[in-house]
């Protein structure tokens, strides 16, 4: 059994933003919300502030992990998997129990969504480093905006959901789930 509680700013972080305006998640990339989360549980959970979070990379660039140590121990194991073959990677792990982390940012482009089909790649298909490069680039010099500073966010949370850790919130935004017993062999998994 694992829990999922993933605060409402996460979802909403751009409804009050202006046209013209443009901001960006915490991270250095446009991948997802991985630093955000990671640097938000480590806060809620433990009391820590992270400042700057350290990839390291495991069987390749795309599958990457990020863990925070208090007292010794690790107690966050985040990771980040990219392209079908870390995704099928990492759900066979999950199938056999040796998949430990706490949360995992799963995206089908290999080198994450800059990298997609149709973005930064040269007119015969490959990857333009060059590009990619210059498009990190102007990504991170967005302005960072916090997802939970939104207006609207809080105003969600105050009218609808009666607070941050209100009953509804909880029924609302949070959600348990448990393993489910299946008699398939690895071989029948339909991607």
């Amino acid at each position: 059994n694992f829990r999922v509680d993933l605060p409402l700013c996460c979802f909403l972080r751009f409804a009050d933003i202006k046209e013209g305006d443009v901001v960006r998640h915490d991270g250095k990339r446009s991948d997802g919300y991985l630093e955000h989360i990671f640097k938000h549980a480590a806060k809620e959970l433990f009391g820590m502030d992270v400042k700057e979070i350290t990839y390291k990379a495991l069987k390749n660039k795309d599958f990457q992990e990020v863990t925070l140590e208090k007292d010794g121990e690790t107690v966050l194991r985040f990771a980040a998997a990219y392209g079908f073959r870390n995704i099928q990677n990492m759900v066979l792990k999950l199938k056999k129990g040796k998949f430990l982390y706490h949360f995992v940012e799963v995206l089908a482009c290999p080198g994450g969504c800059l990298n997609g089909k149709g973005q930064a790649q040269t007119e015969d298909g490959k990857p333009d480093r060059a590009l990619l490069a210059q498009m990190e680039e102007v990504y991170a010099a967005i302005p960072v905006r916090l997802p939970e500073t939104n207006l609207h966010v809080q105003k969600v949370y105050q009218d609808w959901l009666e607070g941050m850790d209100s009953r509804k919130a909880q029924e609302t935004l949070h959600t348990t789930y448990s393993a489910v017993n299946q008699t398939t062999s690895s071989l029948d998994i339909k991607w």
